[in-house]
């Protein structure tokens, strides 16, 4: 898991940078600083080069591997302990296996304090006099400002974000999968462009479902959080000020990032599987 989050974060960062920078561009007055997509990676090249676009890179790298390490280590623990003895999963145990055993662990234990800091990171970039000099001057920073507490701002908004991605994405991979084998207690290998495809499907899924949360979590980790009470608040202002489309802002770009995400995280991860598999006889 932990193999498996780095390569996909390096592949995949430029589209999560454009969805993050337009989920953070308010409507103040008539004006936004982006257009749209392709004008946020226009400025962002004008103004800081290519490198601009993998700015706070390297806090989802060191974030990534610790996360997808959780994530499919507690959704493996979770589905081993939820099985029936037929040795088949329920509906509902598998989005229960996702919600808490992936969302909700990864969410307290890595995202909340790794999404914070990205955003910030993020967000400072937009400042006329950026503040951040790089990943450890940051955190330093960023905690000496606002105590601990500064990297786990939106932690209520992230655990429901992070619990319904991973209940809607292992709940759609893992259903796919025994349908393709058409017999959920068969064990026969499902291809790799099959898995890519539904790790895809179930990227799209879990976007389409909870984007609004993804936006409400963004504003309350962002430079400007404090001007929200709760994370309740935050949903209210958004709808108040900015209207219910706000709630969609960055979709395609984190669309298209989340089914790359997903298809390319769980065909890494069964390759890896296989091939551990082969090293190692488990009992």
């Amino acid at each position: 898991g932990g193999i498996t989050g780095g390569i996909e974060i390096c592949i995949t960062f430029p589209t999560e940078y454009v969805k993050t920078q337009l989920q953070l561009d308010e409507k103040k007055g008539v004006t936004r600083r982006y257009k749209g997509i392709v004008d946020c990676v226009r400025v962002t090249v004008r103004e800081h080069g290519v490198k601009g676009l993998y700015r706070g890179l390297s806090v989802l790298l060191y974030g990534s591997i610790p996360k997808s390490a959780v994530r499919f280590g507690s959704f493996e623990e979770f589905k081993k302990r939820n099985v029936g003895p037929d040795g088949n999963l329920t509906a509902q145990r598998k989005f229960l296996c996702g919600l808490a055993g992936a969302g909700i662990s990864e969410a307290i234990l890595v995202v909340t304090p790794m999404e914070t800091v990205k955003v910030k990171f993020i967000h400072d970039q937009t400042l006329d006099r950026p503040q951040y000099r790089g990943f450890f001057h940051g955190v330093r920073e960023i905690i000496k400002q606002n105590g601990l507490r500064g990297c786990y701002q939106g932690l209520t908004a992230t655990m429901m974000k992070q619990g319904t991605n991973q209940a809607i994405r292992f709940f759609v991979v893992e259903s796919l999968k025994e349908l393709y084998r058409g017999d959920a207690h068969s064990s026969t290998p499902v291809s790799k462009l099959w898995t890519g495809l539904f790790g895809a499907i179930a990227g799209a899924c879990s976007v389409f479902g909870n984007t609004p949360l993804d936006v409400v979590k963004t504003r309350m980790q962002g430079l400007e959080a404090h001007k929200y009470k709760h994370t309740f608040d935050c949903a209210v202002q958004i709808m108040k000020h900015e209207g219910p489309r706000a709630f969609y802002k960055g979709t395609i770009p984190r669309l298209s990032r989340v089914c790359l995400d997903v298809g390319i995280t769980f065909m890494i991860y069964d390759s890896f599987m296989e091939f551990f598999n082969k090293l190692w006889t488990t009992t």
